[in-house]
């Protein structure tokens, strides 16, 4: 669930490598990327599903703002990967599409959504009642607010008041978990508010938060790549969908959706969130706005 008008450390990202050195001020939005053991995900146009979108060029034209591991971060050459972009592209593939993938402001993707200068949003967008207004969302996954702290130092979400808690500026999270935790701790909750969540984690890895608040798989990602120093506390919860953005009404909503479909059917779906480590959440049928295509 990222900003809302919804982000972490990847491989041997820099931010853990800061956090090792315990220096600051080093966390960059270049990460080694993939996981160990990944392997393209092999995708064929499908012309039945094609022939439900013409598009003029060509080209899906995708937009995502990094880092918001493992949904899309940058590699070492500065190109963009992760599992959302990865899955946005098996969907240009099987709707017969050259992929271009470009690095925007997140405030500015829906946006450029709205006036054709993108095709689709595939930024850790929730799919809210309030974004549905202007937006179609062509769901991919379920997820809710996971926290994560430091291995052995335990901390209870459902009893904040006292915490020092880092977090990803303007995420629900922040938004909808640490905001009202503070007003009900009577302000005794303090919310460090970060740019991205690799500087919420790498709050917590240098003690200067006791610890973080964001989306399930992204403190999942956080605590794979922690090398042992961070643990998941208590459960996930306020689960929401998670959509790629188009335009209201445009003919790519039900074509995405019915290419989201072929890959659930055909396991590249599961296959593709998988390499990603992300095996919770997962839909078992195409939905728009929460609403099955079938």
């Amino acid at each position: 669930m990222k900003k809302l008008f919804n982000r972490t450390v990847a491989g041997t990202s820099a931010s853990i490598i800061c956090a090792g050195l315990l220096l600051t001020g080093c966390v960059t939005n270049v990460e080694e990327a993939r996981p160990e053991g990944w392997q393209k995900v092999e995708v064929e146009k499908v012309p039945e599903i094609a022939a439900m979108y013409n598009d003029d060029d060509g080209v899906l034209r995708v937009a995502a703002n990094p880092p918001f591991a493992p949904f899309e971060l940058k590699d070492h050459n500065g190109q963009l990967v992760g599992l959302e972009i990865e899955l946005a592209n098996a969907v240009a593939n099987v709707l017969g599409l050259e992929f271009e993938a470009q690095e925007q402001e997140f405030s500015l993707i829906l946006p450029n959504v709205s006036n054709k200068t993108l095709d689709m949003g595939a930024s850790g967008f929730t799919d809210t009642p309030e974004r549905r207004e202007n937006y179609d969302f062509v769901n991919f996954l379920y997820a809710g607010i996971q926290w994560a702290q430091q291995t052995g130092e335990p901390v209870d979400s459902s009893n904040p008041c006292g915490l020092t808690v880092a977090v990803q500026r303007t995420t629900v999270s922040e938004t909808d978990d640490l905001i009202p935790k503070k007003e009900a701790c009577g302000g005794d909750l303090e919310i460090l508010a970060y740019d991205t969540a690799d500087n919420a984690a790498l709050a917590v890895l240098t003690g200067r938060a006791d610890a973080m608040s964001a989306d399930s798989p992204v403190s999942a990602w956080a605590v794979q790549r922690s090398e042992g120093k961070m643990e998941l506390t208590g459960e996930n919860f306020d689960a929401a969908p998670y959509g790629f953005a188009v335009r209201q009404g445009d003919d790519l909503g039900p074509a995405a959706a019915a290419a989201m479909q072929h890959l659930i059917e055909t396991g590249k779906y599961e296959e593709i969130l998988a390499q990603w480590g992300v095996s919770e959440g997962l839909i078992d049928e195409a939905m728009i706005n929460e609403r099955p295509i079938k």
